[in-house]
């Protein structure tokens, strides 16, 4: 099955760190002037950041307090990690929901082959524990869209000893970013970064 490479889906977080890397020191207006994002999603986004310790406030008037819109104040960028903008909550903790399969979905594109328990083992951190469980299900649906091969089936034994699980891999040609697909609710694949549902194939009208 081929996957076809469309512009990644920019969310309104990423256009808001996008516009903080251009710009690496800025006031909200000035963000709000490049993405369009309302002044509050900025507010939000900001505040969380400082917090986080990804920006500092480099200047603060009085008079921003009378229209409550940051006018007046100015952040400065003191921690760029990179194109994705960090995943923290307006009181800057860390969001962990959908580490998961971010991790799994890396562990993927770099390792050259992997059964399941491979994949949980190899995608866990100290912080985000992958359960074999969960591992096995994100395997099944992306084997389903086409982006895992299987080049070794699963053997069963007479004894567990002698079992094996079966053994996949991602071509690179089936690697179309850094943002993990998603397993909708429907139980739809759906990629991110090309914009579309690979799973099941949508007919085309």
């Amino acid at each position: 099955m081929s996957i076809k490479r469309r512009h990644r889906h920019v969310t309104h977080r990423d256009a808001i760190w996008a516009a903080i890397r251009d710009l690496r020191e800025f006031s909200v207006s000035e963000i709000e002037d490049k993405t369009r994002v309302s002044h509050g999603s900025i507010k939000t986004i900001i505040l969380g950041l400082t917090k986080a310790g990804y920006l500092k406030r480099t200047e603060h008037h009085h008079r921003a307090k009378v229209d409550n819109r940051f006018v007046a104040n100015r952040w400065q960028l003191i921690n760029d990690v990179g194109v994705d903008v960090p995943r923290v909550t307006r009181d800057g903790k860390r969001i962990t929901r959908g580490l998961a399969r971010e991790y799994m979905w890396r562990a993927m594109h770099i390792l050259r082959d992997f059964s399941t328990k491979d994949l949980a083992a190899q995608a866990s951190t100290d912080d985000v524990i992958i359960k074999h469980a969960d591992a096995k299900n994100y395997i099944k649906y992306l084997h389903k869209a086409g982006y895992l091969i299987t080049i070794m089936p699963a053997k069963s034994g007479n004894k567990p000893s002698t079992s094996t699980q079966a053994r996949y891999r991602m071509p690179a040609s089936r690697y179309t970013g850094p943002r993990p697909p998603m397993i909708q609710r429907t139980k739809q694949v759906f990629d991110p970064n090309t914009g579309e549902v690979v799973w099941p194939k949508q007919e085309e009208k």
